[in-house]
């Protein structure tokens, strides 16, 4: 993504340009935007059982794909430094051989950790997962998509808010290159505004 990209998402619409964004007359609210702090906190409220909180809290806390959640065995979970190390995307031997470190938080250590002690594998899909998060957000009253990208672009604008390097957030992503990542730097014109008037 180059700046022009960044440019069209900070003003509220992406416009095609030469090497620009490559969308056409697309609003704010993409499919990836990320859910308000309110919705995310209305989704993970609304987890009922321990299965929904082991998706979606895990999803929210760690920013990993759908599918390296839903790959994930005993073999990712560092049990002693209780963190997980995920092959994601890339790497210089072939699709999933990059290597990424991603710690656990307080919340989603028990569930991630209890879960795996007892099994082997995840074992859901990714598409049950899928499912699985639709079904929570109706419940939530998220009237929009909610989708665990969704939940990935979430966790990446709510690392930024809370303080954490764009370079630091790249290496939690496993994104190749900063340009990537910086993809999450593009407020709605609201949360502009309210950082402004919090900071000025």
């Amino acid at each position: 993504m180059d700046h022009s990209v960044l440019y069209c998402g900070a003003k509220n619409i992406v416009v095609a340009t030469p090497g620009g964004c490559g969308l056409e007359n697309m609003p704010y609210q993409l499919k990836r935007e990320p859910l308000t702090q309110d919705e995310a906190t209305r989704l993970a409220n609304a987890c009922s059982t321990y299965v929904e909180k082991l998706v979606v809290w895990t999803l929210l806390d760690t920013g990993l794909r759908v599918s390296e959640l839903a790959t994930l065995t005993k073999d990712n979970l560092d049990w002693q430094m209780h963190r997980l190390m995920v092959y994601g995307k890339g790497g210089p031997y072939g699709t999933r051989s990059k290597r990424r470190i991603i710690p656990l938080t307080p919340r989603v250590q028990p569930l991630v950790e209890g879960h795996l002690a007892s099994q082997d594998q995840f074992g859901m899909s990714s598409r049950t997962i899928q499912r699985l998060i639709k079904v929570i957000a109706n419940r939530a009253n998220i009237s929009r998509q909610v989708s665990p990208h969704v939940l990935r672009h979430t966790f990446s604008v709510t690392a930024l808010q809370k303080g954490i390097s764009l370079s630091a957030l790249q290496r939690l992503l496993g994104h190749d290159r900063l340009t990537t990542t910086e993809i999450y730097l593009n407020l709605s014109p609201e949360e502009a505004i309210r950082e402004f008037q919090s900071k000025w």
